[in-house]
């Protein structure tokens, strides 16, 4: 099983067909199941529509390309996985219905990734009889572009499990960090939540439109961290002292400004003016022709840095 090359995506929406494009992509059979309706031609467009990306970056191969399959259910889609990822939608008792079909179903070994952003992995875990092959996927949509997954398992995970998942998705691409504590939107939601929200209160007390908050990230600090996360940045801001000579210079200043940082909820009225500033923002592109902007723009860089960062990794 170690290159796991029987795999099955439950749950076919968005993310589980951009995770279906991504497993294919890297010669793996994909086994899908979804009740919705369509669902198999709306998985094959999205596909047909992710491939030429994934050519372009190298993440399909030269060889063969995965078997594509669709099932009634999914205990018969997950017979015979060497790894599963659930991507069903985040209400808490679709997850426990799933896990009480597959769990009989699953091979010995077998290892089930889900997706969830907003549900935790006890709160998951509650719909197994025994948990151990269960673990944390959590992508950044979508899947097959933006390369993190956040892993995670506990006391009630197979240690082989976490292992073998953050191996599975080294092997089609992606990149893992380990959660080691659980806390609700686990890392890169949280870190993404936080810039929100300051960017909303900027935006509620005057300080700057919509577009501009957005430009501000996009043109400024965004780029920086497109490269380096902002602990080895700020590490590299004070020159030769490095971090200790930074904190020392800018402590005053980031407990002043941290001091001043807005604490706010959405609320309708709110969500309504953010509404009509990315409206103005935005202009007459439909979401659709943003998607294909910020996936161009995502699939340039992406091009650019992949290379650097795997030089980056055999000089460490």
């Amino acid at each position: 099983m170690s290159e796991y090359q029987k795999t099955a995506v439950i749950g076919a929406g968005v993310i589980g067909a951009s995770w279906a494009a991504l497993f294919l992509a890297s010669g793996r059979d994909v086994a899908v199941h979804d009740p919705m309706p369509g669902t198999e031609a709306d998985v094959r467009r999205y596909i047909d529509e992710a491939w030429p990306t994934l050519l372009e970056l190298g993440l399909a191969t030269k060889g063969r390309r995965g078997a594509l399959s669709f099932h009634a259910s999914a205990a018969e889609a997950v017979t015979g996985a060497d790894f599963v990822q659930e991507s069903v939608p985040e209400r808490i008792a679709i997850k426990h219905a799933l896990y009480a079909e597959i769990e009989p179903a699953l091979r010995p070994g077998a290892i089930v990734a889900s997706s969830a952003s907003g549900l935790t992995l006890g709160e998951m875990q509650a719909g197994w009889t025994d948990p151990s092959p269960f673990v944390l996927g959590h992508p950044f949509n979508p899947p097959h572009l933006i390369p993190l997954v956040e892993v995670m398992g506990n006391d009630r995970t197979r240690p082989s499990a976490v292992t073998g998942a953050e191996e599975f998705y080294r092997l089609v691409g992606k990149v893992t960090i380990r959660v080691n504590r659980e806390v609700p939107g686990h890392v890169a939601n949280r870190l993404q939540a936080a810039i929100w929200r300051e960017a909303i209160h900027l935006v509620k007390t005057g300080v700057a439109s919509v577009e501009d908050v957005d430009k501000a990230v996009w043109a400024g600090p965004g780029l920086r961290w497109a490269a380096m996360g902002p602990t080895m940045l700020f590490h590299l801001g004070a020159g030769e002292g490095g971090l200790a000579a930074f904190c020392e210079r800018y402590t005053d200043s980031f407990n002043r400004w941290w001091d001043d940082l807005g604490v706010l909820h959405l609320d309708p009225a709110l969500a309504a003016d953010l509404a009509a500033g990315v409206q103005a923002e935005t202009g007459d592109r439909s979401p659709a022709q943003l998607s294909r902007q910020r996936d161009a723009l995502i699939t340039a860089m992406q091009k650019v840095t992949a290379p650097l960062r795997a030089e980056g990794s055999h000089d460490g």
